[in-house]
């Protein structure tokens, strides 16, 4: 399955800058973004619902202990995300906007827009913790729900998803991945999307249950 397509079942399943580390100031209640590296050329900016791939180190403010690095993940390679949605805190979502390709950047995140009083894994992230996180962005892909995503299953355009549109779709992908399936596969996947989307049980999925994302995770 090509990669538009694995992450769409995932997740249906589920101020310019300039380089030379310039500062961009920001309230304490905000993100502070420091570009630490901006390629030479950039023909495409981040923007929300877009896929990326990026390597990223967090730290505590407090110690400048690390608590998290994504190149101990998954064989060291960088980690996929839907920008904007949740699938990280929402401080990365904000701080992670309007990047370039190859585009390097120190934030610092204040508690409101990281995991605030309660903190995450007391061992690890403390209540009221301000972060940082060192970021290295790789790419830039059309993101699964972004509304060119959302045209492409929208066949009659009437601005959501029926099960019908939502089975073709599937039919496509499984059929361009290759791989042999058990056909009860393809019905308990279609299952779970609707179960998971269609919030308001009318048997659709509209524009607004496609764009709302539940994780909220590193």
């Amino acid at each position: 399955m090509h990669l538009g397509g694995c992450f769409l079942l995932q997740a249906l399943a589920l101020l310019s800058l300039q380089s030379g580390a310039q500062k961009v100031e920001a309230p304490s209640d905000q993100v502070q973004v420091e570009v630490v590296h901006l390629p030479e050329e950039c023909h495409q900016k981040s923007k929300k619902g877009d896929l990326l791939n990026a390597h990223y180190d967090g730290y505590l403010a407090s110690d400048h202990s690390k608590f998290y690095c994504s190149r101990t993940q998954n064989d060291g390679h960088p980690k996929w995300f839907v920008l904007g949605v949740g699938q990280v805190i929402k401080g990365l979502d904000i701080a992670m906007l309007n990047m370039c390709p190859g585009e390097k950047r120190k934030v610092i995140i204040p508690p409101s827009l990281a995991y605030g009083k309660h903190g995450y894994d007391a061992a690890k992230i403390p209540p009221n913790a301000t972060l940082i996180f060192e970021i290295e962005l790789y790419a830039i892909t059309k993101g699964p729900r972004s509304v060119e995503a959302f045209s492409d299953i929208d066949m009659d355009k009437d601005k959501q998803l029926s099960r019908d549109e939502i089975d073709l779709y599937l039919k496509k992908e499984f059929e361009r991945d290759g791989k042999k399936r058990d056909p009860l596969h393809h019905e308990n996947v279609l299952v779970d999307i609707f179960k998971k989307n269609d919030r308001d049980g009318d048997g659709f999925i509209s524009a607004k249950e496609y764009n709302v994302y539940q994780h909220d995770e590193l």
